[in-house]
């Protein structure tokens, strides 16, 4: 497996006390396997989404990816692995403001040593991105910014791809060539695929859906 929830929890403080945002999650995404996972605003998906890359840790129960728990790595150890086998897609997109959209696309493929660039060259054509690859982030517009996030995670050929509401901001056209890229991506490279989403569509073309609701999936 390449993604195992057992049992995992989760809460915050509202400055009153703990507010649970996972109860007793559990799930597993294999090898060359897709994921929707859905549900309201606030129901947690992002959290858990993020307690898969290693960003926020769970306070109970375990995780793991690539069959190693992430509660028994360090910082520095799930850093390694985001570098190595995961790749995310945030919905603020986190580009690179000092690099270029080509240089962009390329980091993550470069730190992980995979950088590939017959790869790269598709993804970009595929994603509409190939007259921007020299501006800078600050000059496209937000649905632009999406498409090098994903072509930046795509490029890096990951084991597992985690993204979270990856057509948020693009147009249906757009939207339905990215989901394309991401689902070639995991049946050429035998990545696993994660997408939190509010789309039907998006959901309904993955092998599985998941649906999170007051920190409990069904």
């Amino acid at each position: 497996m390449l993604l195992e929830f057992d049992g995992v929890q989760k809460s915050f403080s509202d400055g009153e006390g703990r507010v649970p945002v996972l109860r007793d999650v559990s799930f597993a995404l294999a090898e060359r396997r897709t994921l929707a996972l859905t549900g309201e605003s606030g129901s947690g998906k992002s959290t858990l989404l993020h307690i898969a890359a290693g960003l926020e840790a769970a306070e109970g129960g375990s995780v793991r990816v690539l069959g190693r728990a992430l509660e028994d790595c360090d910082d520095r150890a799930r850093a390694e692995m985001r570098r190595r086998d995961i790749a995310l897609v945030f919905q603020q997109f986190n580009l690179i403001p000092s690099l270029t959209v080509g240089a962009n696309v390329g980091f993550h493929a470069r730190l992980a040593g995979r950088f590939d660039a017959g790869l790269v060259d598709t993804i970009v054509q595929a994603l509409g991105l190939e007259g921007q690859l020299d501006k800078y982030p600050e000059a496209l517009s937000g649905g632009q910014q999406q498409r090098v996030a994903i072509a930046r995670a795509l490029a890096a050929q990951p084991r597992l791809l985690l993204a979270d509401e990856p057509t948020g901001n693009l147009d249906e056209a757009t939207a339905d060539k990215v989901m394309t890229e991401m689902l070639s991506l995991v049946a050429r490279t035998g990545a696993g695929l994660m997408v939190v989403t509010h789309s039907s569509k998006v959901a309904a073309g993955m092998d599985r859906q998941l649906h999170l609701s007051a920190g409990q999936l069904s």
